[in-house]
């Protein structure tokens, strides 16, 4: 059996969704770090090519304990230089 959903209420679901959407943008817009997960998902590369790129020292980077994070200016400037 299908369930109707008013339409009022989907366009609110999606409201929510896109707001939701534009809250995390901003706040890795305005974080100084990335985690090399999310150097992964801005290049839509595999984790593992990522750690590679940061061995690499093509950007800066800090290891604090087992976890390595990404300057975001060093990185941002470095992916702005790629042809």
């Amino acid at each position: 059996m299908d369930v109707l959903i008013p339409l009022q209420l989907q366009r609110k679901e999606l409201y929510m969704a896109v707001e939701e959407k534009n809250n995390d943008i901003q706040a890795i817009s305005e974080k100084r770090t990335y985690s090399v997960q999310e150097i992964a998902d801005i290049l839509q590369i595999s984790r593992s090519m990522a750690y590679n790129l940061c061995r690499q020292q093509l950007f800066k980077t800090v290891k604090i304990g087992k976890y390595v994070r990404v300057s975001k200016s060093s990185f941002d400037e470095w992916l702005d230089n790629q042809n």
